[in-house]
């Protein structure tokens, strides 16, 4: 496999850097398509939601509960807190 450039390395270094962020950021977004959409788009929604709130640290129990409860308001309320 070839070597990485210098620049290659940075935009690597900064998305790692930055990941909590961008979770933030595109769960923030999903909860707005989650007050939009319903059935098989909601719940590919809620899947990659997941996805994101995983990467900032909230437990399983935590988001599958507010899955069962299907309230786009939780999750906000909840993602305020992540906020600094």
């Amino acid at each position: 496999m070839a070597e990485r450039s210098k620049f290659q390395q940075k935009v690597i270094k900064n998305f790692y850097d930055n990941r909590e962020a961008i979770a933030l950021q595109r769960a923030q977004e999903l909860v707005t398509e989650l007050y939009l959409t319903e059935g098989k788009k909601r719940q590919r929604h809620w899947k990659t939601l997941t996805t994101h709130l995983l990467a900032l640290g909230e437990k399983q129990e935590r988001i599958d509960q507010l899955i069962a409860d299907d309230n786009p308001e939780a999750v906000a309320n909840l993602l305020k807190t992540h906020m600094k």
